[in-house]
């Protein structure tokens, strides 16, 4: 857990996510990132006590912020409705799209007997508005695949992945939303786990007013893939 910490203090926690470790279940016997945190408090004679603010898809690494006590966890999470809290991602997709950046505005639902969530009209009962925007970072020499920068305005179940299937460019490595090609593509590049990490991270600091960002590093998640899919030349 130790390795995982990439900020602490008094009153929050900041967390790099390895993909494949679920922020939070309630699965006996699988671990999880909350699960972790409250034994680590527990160990150093803490409350237990850690406030979820906002997660990651099991198969998606990056950076997460925690609350230590309740009043925190009420001004982060304001924050985060509130747009002070923001969180910004990298992507690898199948595909290269044709313009420089672009935003995507879609309703989403989600079907809790799949754990799924799909586009839908926006008059269905249900539906949730989900917003993002994207921009082209780099793109293969193949033209295959390519690295977008996204930023999230919402905060819905799946929402990279599924918008980003809906728009035609699936993200590599997704087993649920990508198609046959897409999929096929990620066998050969042997991408495992969905290709998207949550990069940046800004917050005020509830306590202090000071605002704080956190980052990682774009190259070493990219080195986690094939060597042919690690650079973009």
């Amino acid at each position: 857990m130790d390795k995982m910490i990439v900020y602490e203090d008094d009153t929050l926690l900041v967390v790099h996510k390895p993909a494949g470790i679920a922020t939070e279940t309630a699965k006996i016997g699988q671990a999880d990132v909350v699960s972790e945190l409250k034994n680590y408090r527990k160990k150093k004679g803490e409350s237990p006590y850690i406030g979820v603010i906002h997660r990651l898809d099991q198969p998606v690494e990056g950076l997460l912020v925690f609350a230590k006590d309740t009043k925190t966890a009420k001004k982060l999470s304001a924050d985060l409705q509130g747009g002070q809290l923001s969180k910004k991602y990298v992507a690898i997709v199948a595909g290269i799209p044709q313009a420089q950046e672009g935003e995507l505005s879609d309703y989403l639902i989600k079907d809790g007997r799949t754990n799924l969530s799909k586009v839908v009209a926006q008059d269905t009962d249900g539906a949730k508005r989900a917003v993002l925007r994207w921009k082209l970072l780099e793109s293969s020499s193949t033209g295959t695949y390519a690295l977008l920068a996204i930023e999230l305005y919402t905060g819905r179940h799946h929402q990279i992945r599924v918008q980003m299937a809906h728009a035609g460019f699936p993200l590599l490595g997704d087993t649920r939303y990508g198609t046959a090609q897409t999929k096929e593509l990620s066998r050969q590049l042997s991408v495992h786990n969905a290709a998207l990490l949550a990069n940046e991270l800004c917050l005020i600091h509830p306590a202090t007013g000071k605002r704080m960002e956190f980052s990682l590093d774009i190259n070493k998640f990219l080195q986690l893939f094939t060597p042919a899919i690690s650079k973009f030349v």
